[in-house]
């Protein structure tokens, strides 16, 4: 198979209250466009099983879980989320987290895999925050290491926003190390301790953040060791981003992921991508900024791994 496999669910997209924030079309959106560009058709595309509440329960107390499951989150609770927990976003916060399991365990398979959602980074063991219900990299983690598939994983978070709760679930889980590269004057306001956090300056772009991430990557695989990378690939640092405050560019959006999955590739480590934050309420931009990632992974699928020796970072 040329292309990667991609996850999608059709309840990925849940309707919301009129005027609300969060662009939930974008998931919908994007599936929409790789189809379109040929990237997602029967023979790659995957429909994951929602996540069962035990699997929910190795991240998150269980009576988060369960207030959930049965559209009983109290007023403050969704005031904290930012999203009201009906029914329909429930069985998306599940079907969500069971897509990013899948892609992980595809990724174990094939060398890499693709949600297209995933990233809900902020959720705690406690309760949502921040847009995320289930912390579905947490989730698939603790899922894959209580299945015994793999000894050691690397969440590699570059969304623009801490990757807060990520940090607070996982922070007693020696083979698990989480990866924050985040805007430093960003929600949250209180950030958590990372096993590495990397904070950028406000208005950083394409060169000083790819040199950055170039400099890390190999050190980091080789101090880590993983059996698997689980890569937020947000794209809320791109500069038009309404939540993010870096300045990527497209081209610097596509070099970062193309680093990412190069790194991984050349260590011999299976990735799992996730999509992670981007708030343009362009739906049609936001959908093209999200499949660069998919571009990315399903050219790099058909080069060989010497192709890109020597590419140097777009400008900033």
């Amino acid at each position: 198979m040329h292309r990667p496999p991609i996850v999608h669910h059709p309840a990925y997209s849940v309707p919301l209250p009129e005027g609300h924030r969060f662009p939930m079309g974008k998931f919908a959106a994007l599936a929409r466009l790789l189809e379109e560009r040929g990237l997602l058709d029967r023979r790659n595309g995957r429909e994951p099983a929602p996540a069962d509440p035990e699997i929910l329960a190795l991240a998150h107390d269980r009576a988060w879980v369960d207030a959930v499951l049965e559209a009983r989150v109290g007023p403050a609770a969704e005031r904290r989320l930012g999203l009201p927990v009906s029914p329909a976003v429930a069985a998306r916060a599940r079907a969500a987290s069971g897509g990013t399991l899948l892609a992980a365990r595809l990724a174990l398979d094939h060398g890499i895999a693709l949600n297209t959602a995933g990233g809900s980074h902020h959720a705690r063991r406690s309760g949502g925050a921040g847009f995320c219900v289930f912390n579905d990299l947490a989730v698939a983690s603790l899922a894959l290491l209580a299945e015994g598939r793999v000894r050691r994983i690397t969440i590699l978070d570059l969304d623009v926003h801490q990757g807060d709760g990520t940090a607070e679930i996982l922070r007693d889980e020696p083979r698990v190390t989480t990866v924050s590269f985040h805007c430093r004057c960003n929600w949250p306001a209180r950030k958590e301790q990372s096993s590495l956090d990397l904070a950028l300056d406000p208005g950083t772009g394409d060169r000083a953040y790819l040199e950055l991430l170039d400099g890390l990557l190999p050190g980091l695989l080789r101090r880590t060791a993983p059996d698997l990378v689980l890569y937020d690939a947000g794209v809320d640092p791109h500069r038009d981003d309404r939540l993010g405050r870096l300045a990527l560019s497209d081209a610097g959006l596509a070099e970062r992921d193309r680093l990412v999955l190069e790194r991984c590739r050349a260590a011999g480590v299976p990735v799992a991508c996730v999509i992670g934050g981007g708030y343009d309420p362009d739906l049609a931009a936001l959908a093209r900024r999200h499949a660069i990632l998919f571009g990315v992974a399903a050219e790099l699928s058909r080069q060989p791994r010497s192709a890109r020796a020597g590419r140097s970072c777009p400008g900033s």
